[in-house]
């Protein structure tokens, strides 16, 4: 059927909670009110008074593909965010080969196609000598140009000082950065290898990528990005010291943004000692002060975005000394009900984490109708049920690594029904046939 009707909805949208029906005419909302009569040929869920969000934007995503598909890949990816509820998803360029130019991308859009039960874009990686490569970008060529500015991610590593004021002076989209100070992250490395030899454990992480190794990468990108009035988007922020560069101002005023990724928000360094290497990730999990001033600033308005930065890595992969070690960690089917969690704890509210993790990334990238339940808008829709606990354990787990640092854990919350482009892509634990996805497109540019 062309139709779904969602009834007894307790809608969450722009701010509020609110009971509504929605009508998916296609792939579109035709019609959102308290009561909807339609007629018989119309497919109805009942949504018994779970709540009703737009589908999570996740705008920061390593999905491994091409290259690197012994771990991840487009298809097995999507369909573990479309499980957690995020039907919108933009891909990092460290893959193999590396995405640095328009070939690069179109490539990728190729592999994506009917491929991926979300929706998908992909970054240009910025580089030290592709400054062409990011003049030549258009607006819907790509989600946005990555730059990464810390020892994590090989030849992709930007930190030559003059391809640094290239890229902030000439890039026509918004810049993503990955802030972290190389030179200081080695000098943290070498005092850890005096004091433990190769046998450095994995609780000293926050120190090596330490809040000062973050700052000052961040303060610096800042910075760089006021004197250009380049459009900035600093990812995956994780220090209380940090939070002094942000305003509190609505997006909208703001050339300069500011995210936080769910398990920066979940966990902090007391959780080392149980989940060690499970947990190492780029930037690192830091004090508990760090988690909360995080909380705080995701409340006052100086954290713009909730996202993900989903890194699987095999266990194999995960499984060897500190230094051996890759950073980065599954999230994708666990990142909503983590924020619902910390709802229902009284850190964020419902409200928030719609703003944060659906509306917000829609407006700051310029995503085209996405990102809200409104008439007209694609029917990318989630169904929450906060009354229903979900344990995770090796059979639920969709990741193609197959692992997850929440297997045992319980919690309050699942995802009942995701709905992409108004086909169902996931109900009630299992995945739909239907490959949905579609390419993101965009509006916003520099200017």
């Amino acid at each position: 059927m062309s139709k779904t009707i969602i009834r007894n909805a307790r809608m969450i949208n722009e701010g509020s909670i609110n009971e509504s029906d929605v009508l998916i005419d296609g792939e579109r909302i035709a019609k959102i009110s308290p009561s909807i009569t339609v007629d018989n040929n119309v497919c109805e869920i009942d949504a018994q008074g779970r709540f009703l969000i737009p589908g999570m934007i996740d705008d920061q995503d390593h999905f491994r593909e091409p290259g690197l598909t012994h771990k991840a890949d487009l298809a097995t990816e999507s369909a573990a965010a479309v499980a957690g509820g995020i039907t919108s998803f933009m891909e990092m360029p460290n893959v193999d080969p590396q995405t640095t130019n328009k070939q690069a991308l179109r490539n990728k859009y190729g592999l994506a196609k009917d491929r991926c039960r979300a929706n998908y874009s992909f970054y240009l990686g910025a580089t030290n000598t592709n400054i062409e490569d990011i003049k030549s970008i258009e607006v819907d060529d790509a989600c946005g140009i990555k730059a990464f500015l810390g020892a994590s991610t090989g030849d992709l590593l930007v930190d030559d000082p003059e391809a640094l004021e290239l890229l902030f002076e000439h890039a026509p989209i918004i810049v993503v950065t990955h802030c972290e100070d190389s030179p200081l992250i080695w000098e943290n490395e070498k005092k850890a290898r005096e004091k433990y030899g190769d046998d450095v454990p994995m609780s000293e992480h926050p120190y090596i990528r330490s809040d000062e190794v973050c700052y000052r990468s961040s303060r610096n990108t800042y910075e760089l990005a006021k004197k250009y009035d380049a459009l900035l988007h600093i990812l995956h922020l994780t220090t209380a010291k940090e939070m002094e560069l942000f305003s509190t101002k609505h997006r909208s005023e703001k050339r300069i943004t500011a995210e936080v990724c769910v398990h920066h928000l979940w966990f902090d360094e007391s959780s080392y000692p149980e989940k060690g290497a499970l947990i190492k990730c780029n930037p690192a999990i830091k004090k508990k002060s760090d988690r909360e001033a995080l909380i705080q600033a995701l409340n006052s308005g100086k954290l713009d975005v909730i996202a993900t930065d989903h890194a699987p890595h095999t266990l194999e992969e995960k499984s060897g000394s500190y230094f051996n070690t890759p950073a980065g960690l599954p999230l994708v089917q666990h990142a909503l009900p983590m924020l619902f969690d910390l709802a229902r704890r009284g850190e964020i509210t419902h409200e928030l984490i719609v703003e944060k993790a659906c509306h917000a990334p829609a407006d700051l990238f310029g995503v085209i109708d996405r990102g809200y339940i409104r008439e007209g808008y694609y029917a990318d829709l989630v169904l929450v049920d906060t009354e229903k606990p979900y344990k995770v354990n090796k059979d639920n787990i969709l990741y193609k690594c197959q692992w997850s640092p929440f297997e045992g854990h319980t919690f309050s919350s699942s995802i009942q029904t995701t709905i992409v482009n108004g086909v169902i892509a996931y109900s009630d634990g299992k995945l739909n046939d239907s490959i949905p996805g579609k390419r993101l497109h965009f509006n916003r540019s520099r200017n």
